[in-house]
């Protein structure tokens, strides 16, 4: 019979006995793999399959977040667009030649004067002269301003392009 050792010197620590080694202390109440005979027998963790699968399901993930955050920056840029838009009207419209107060919510034309070389805001539209519009009105432009004091594009009915 072999003398029974303490390498760990723990109060409670006891040294095992396999395949006529002695190991230092195995704690069996802990320890995920087999230490007697009679212990149920396991495989060892397919470790480069399981990095497989691990590193498909995170790229699976990453690649849909990815997409929704494009998705995002799609939306956003288009808004952006839709802004620089307007700042490019209202400057335009300020830029243009009239002699009233606009109101907000309504419609005005922006037209180009050849007779007098510039940019005019005009509340009648090209179909709304009764003898037919000035030939040297060149008509750009439906719009209507915003309580923002910006101006949008919009079509005859006030809806925005």
């Amino acid at each position: 019979m072999k003398k029974k050792t303490n390498l760990a010197k723990g109060k409670n620590s006891k040294d095992a006995v396999i395949a006529n080694t002695t190991i230092a202390f195995i704690n069996r109440n802990v320890t995920p793999y087999p230490t007697e005979i009679s212990s149920p027998k396991f495989d060892l963790v397919p470790v480069l399959k399981q990095k497989d699968v691990m590193r498909n399901v995170a790229r699976l993930h990453a690649h849909q977040e990815y997409n929704r955050i494009m998705e995002l920056v799609t939306v956003l840029q288009k808004q952006a667009e839709s802004i620089k838009r307007r700042i490019e009207l209202t400057d335009m419209v300020h830029s243009a030649v009239y002699n009233f107060t606009p109101n907000h919510n309504t419609i005005y034309w922006l037209a180009f004067d050849s007779k007098k070389n510039h940019n005019i805001l005009t509340s009648t539209g090209p179909d709304d002269w009764f003898a037919g519009k000035p030939e040297y009105y060149d008509y750009l432009l439906c719009v209507k301003w915003l309580g923002d004091h910006t101006w949008i594009e919009v079509d005859e009915q006030g809806n925005p392009k």
